[in-house]
């Protein structure tokens, strides 16, 4: 008799003669199923994970560059920021391609931290005009809270770095300022919208870019002069602000859009 052989086995039976009969047999006679996913599906998955820790990354570092600037000022140059970091230059590249790209990253970061500020002033005030005032002293708390980051995320490097920017990127690419004064009045327009009941798309969108837009421009006239004998805090030039754009624009609206009620009412009536 032969040894079984490791991973075999046998049977014994009897032939008709009553003679033992060995029948060797498998010891997995039946193969295991197995689950296999498709390359397309393995490919997908790696492919999703690697978007997600990029992302992520590219945060990590976006905030990391806004505490370093807000630290240093807003005239560093990516070598010192890759050297703060922690990092090198062709990282940063990586992750925002030039300059310009991480002052936009940044100023992404500042607007998506002021949009919550914006939406309470608005959801906390009794009236339009003092939603409109809480608004204004949102964005100019958050200039004041960080003069160095505001003046990072709107300065112009676009000339410097010209020589970064991939000329397939030229026509997506634009100025900080522009960048961030465009999210910003994206912002502004829901909670004014909501604010003073306006249904009109284009009043809302042309007031909220005009308003901001005479916002900033105060505003840095403002900033510009902190801790001179004379000027304004923040709650006077907030206040003077939304009387000027009050008696404008969003006075106008206000306005009509009460005299519009007023008639709906006396035609009901």
């Amino acid at each position: 008799m032969s040894p079984i052989t490791s991973g075999r086995g046998t049977d014994a039976t009897q032939d008709d003669g009553g003679t033992a009969v060995r029948r060797r047999t498998s010891a997995a006679t039946t193969p295991r199923p197995t689950t296999l996913s498709s390359p397309t599906e393995s490919v997908d998955g790696r492919s999703t994970r690697w978007d997600t820790h990029r992302e992520a990354r590219r945060l990590e570092l976006t905030h990391a560059a806004r505490r370093m600037v807000h630290r240093r000022g807003p005239d560093v140059s990516m070598d010192d920021i890759a050297a703060d970091l922690g990092t090198s230059k062709s990282i940063l590249y990586r992750y925002f391609t030039d300059k310009v790209g991480l002052q936009n990253a940044v100023g992404e970061a500042v607007v998506g931290a002021i949009g919550a500020s914006l939406r309470a002033a608005v959801e906390n005030a009794p009236t339009p005009r003092a939603a409109l005032h809480g608004m204004i002293d949102a964005y100019l708390a958050m200039i004041e809270h960080s003069p160095s980051v505001y003046y990072f995320v709107t300065r112009n490097t676009a000339i410097a770095n010209a020589v970064a920017v991939p000329a397939q990127g030229d026509a997506a690419r634009s100025a900080p300022l522009s960048s961030f004064l465009g999210s910003i009045t994206a912002v502004v327009a829901e909670p004014f919208a909501q604010a003073v009941g306006s249904d009109d798309q284009l009043d809302v969108e042309a007031w909220a870019a005009g308003a901001v837009g005479f916002i900033s421009g105060t505003g840095e006239w403002w900033l510009a002069r902190l801790g001179e004998p004379g000027t304004p805090d923040r709650e006077h030039i907030a206040t003077r602000i939304t009387a000027w754009l009050w008696a404008g624009p969003i006075g106008l609206l206000a306005r009509e859009r009460q005299r519009a009620t007023d008639t709906e009412n006396d035609t009901e009536g």
